[in-house]
Parts: structure tokens; C-alpha cells; sequence
């Protein structure tokens, strides 16, 4: 069998990226079917791969074996204030025929963004495909993210005693700016140990003056007495910054936010928002809804898979020391 080639990927590798990763799509629409039929077309696909080798200091590695590409790997680096000296191999950055030479494709790619600095390392990777996700474990990733998928359908909600949900006003925008700020800090906690720090209440304020002026989200509250203790928000997902590549789904909605005061949780009033949410999602017709969590919030990677949400994507992470 001939030996596996690297070289730096270029435009002339466009057509062949392209049929790779509507390769690694139809597969994984086989598993989640949900996920935009599109992209199975490789016309769609190679769209995708150009757009992001059209951005800013993106770079990336093909992997050839008897002059036919097999793997390819492109990254994108991103703000460095939010997430450091970084690169990101977004949801259309990689496919491969053979995973295994994904790995080959990778270290030459890396090699160019590791000298310019690049050390914090990001990759979304279908969360169906065993064999890509193991070769990125092979390369030191580890998951951090995790993007989950349902189909929304009409249930029965059960509120528990001595709460109940509506919408929120503005009359309630002084008691949720601390139910709001009670997930940052949720997440510095371990075994999360995010560094973003919290929002201030001045940074709530606003932007809950603006939700409830803008009319973009769906946002239910639940009450215990008469004080707010938890909050969700839907959304189009065509608002959120997830809906890109090939992760988007046509139509979706998006579970944006949800929070529960810590000492209301386990009370069922999370589940009661969820329920209420995910209702009112089938009854507008949202064919899929999304969201997302770190998979070290041991909460949040128990309560949305229990809720019905099946990982579609995986955000997987290496820092280089």
C-alpha cells in the first residue's frame, strides 16, 4: 500500500475536501438525521471548506496516499481575548477517508500553528463517528463540548408545588439579573474551572432590557412565591454563533440559556421550564432544537441528555505546554 504524504492544503485540494466531507456527512446523517440534508452535496461541501479557507490566517494540511487525498485538516484562529492564542477546526475543517491518516494530516497542519503560537487547539467532530473521534483522542484532544440535537414534540408539563412559570417582565429584571449570573458562576466552580469570569449585574440589566424590547427569544421564567429562581431561552438557532458549517440545521431552534438558583435545583423546576420550552417549540413547527453543554458541568451532562438531546457534535480541546 503506498505510504501517506502530507502537504500544505490549497485551493487545488477544494473539490477533493469537498467530497470527503459530504462523505463524513451523509454517514453521519445516517446516525442524525436530523442534521441538514445539503450537505450531503459536495457542491454545498466544498462551499463550506472554501469559506473557511477564505478567512483570516486560516491554514491546514492534506493527506495524499498514491496522489489521492485522503484526509484533510484547516483551521481558523478566532479571537484571542475570548479564547487565547487559539486555532479552531471547525464542523466542515476535517474528513477524512481513512481516519487514521486524519492524524498525519493534523500533525502537518499543526507543526505551521504551533511555531506561529497557536497552542490552544480546538476541533468539532461528529459525535457519531467512532473511528474520527478516537483518531483526535489519539492526538491528545480530550471532549469539552458537547452539541446536542431532539426533535421537539407536545408533553405534559409538571410543575412542582409551590412554583409556577410565565414570562418574564420588566418589573422582574431586578431579581433575574441574579438568577442570571448564577451560571458563570456555576461554571468557575470545579470540575468545570472555566476562566470567563461572570457578567456583571450592570451587563444583565442591559441585556435583559434588551431582550425583553427586541422580542428575539422565548424566555420563560419559574417562580417560586413570587421571586424568580430559574430561567430559559429559546430562540432561532440561525441567531446563535453555533449555527455554522455543518452543523446547521435548517429551521432549528436553540436552547440558549437555562439557569436554576442552587438552592431550588433538584426541585423540578428546570425540568418544568424544559418541558414548557421544548412544547412551545413543536407547537411553532421547529422541525429540531439545539444546545449545548460542557461536558465537566456534571449538572448540565446529565440533565440534557435526560431531557431527550442526543450529542450530534463534539467540541474537543488540546492545549500544547
Amino acid at each position: 500500500m503506498p505510504v501517506v504524504e502530507t502537504r500544505p492544503f490549497t485551493d487545488s485540494d477544494l473539490d477533493a475536501a469537498g467530497e470527503l466531507l459530504a462523505g463524513r456527512h451523509r454517514r453521519h446523517r445516517e446516525a442524525e438525521p436530523l442534521l441538514d440534508a445539503r450537505f450531503e452535496d459536495r457542491a454545498q461541501t466544498r462551499a463550506a471548506v472554501e469559506e473557511l479557507l477564505r478567512k483570516d490566517g486560516a491554514s491546514g494540511a492534506v493527506a495524499t496516499r498514491g496522489g489521492d487525498v485522503v484526509a484533510f485538516v484547516l483551521g481558523v484562529p478566532y479571537a484571542v481575548k475570548t479564547w487565547g492564542p487559539n486555532v479552531w477546526v471547525d464542523s466542515a475543517g476535517h474528513a477524512a477517508s481513512d481516519a487514521e491518516a486524519l492524524r498525519d494530516a493534523y500533525a502537518a497542519a499543526a507543526a505551521v500553528w504551533v511555531e506561529a503560537g497557536r497552542t490552544r487547539q480546538y476541533v468539532l467532530v461528529p459525535a457519531t463517528d467512532a473511528a474520527m473521534v478516537d483518531a483526535w483522542f489519539r492526538l491528545s484532544f480530550g471532549q469539552q463540548q458537547a452539541h446536542g440535537i431532539l426533535a421537539p414534540v407536545e408533553q405534559q408539563v409538571t410543575i412542582p408545588d409551590g412554583f409556577s412559570i410565565r414570562p418574564p417582565t420588566h418589573e422582574d429584571i431586578d431579581q433575574l439579573v441574579h438568577v442570571d449570573i448564577a451560571l458563570p458562576q456555576h461554571q468557575q466552580l470545579t470540575p468545570v474551572f472555566s476562566d470567563v469570569a461572570p457578567w456583571s449585574i450592570e451587563e444583565s440589566r442591559e441585556e435583559w432590557e434588551q431582550t425583553l424590547d427586541d422580542d428575539k427569544e422565548h424566555v420563560l421564567i419559574g417562580v417560586q412565591g413570587d421571586r424568580p429562581v430559574a430561567i430559559l431561552s429559546m430562540t432561532d438557532f440561525s441567531n446563535s454563533r453555533h449555527d455554522d458549517g455543518l452543523m446547521h440545521v435548517e429551521g432549528g431552534g436553540y436552547l440558549g440559556f437555562a439557569v436554576t438558583l442552587p438552592e431550588v435545583r433538584g426541585a423540578g423546576i428546570g425540568r418544568a421550564l424544559t418541558e414548557a420550552s421544548l412544547s412551545w417549540a413543536a407547537r411553532e413547527g421547529y422541525p429540531a432544537v439545539v444546545t449545548d453543554w460542557r461536558v465537566t458541568n456534571l449538572l448540565a451532562s446529565r440533565f440534557w441528555p435526560r431531557r431527550g438531546f442526543r450529542p450530534a457534535f463534539l467540541r474537543l480541546y488540546r492545549s500544547i505546554p
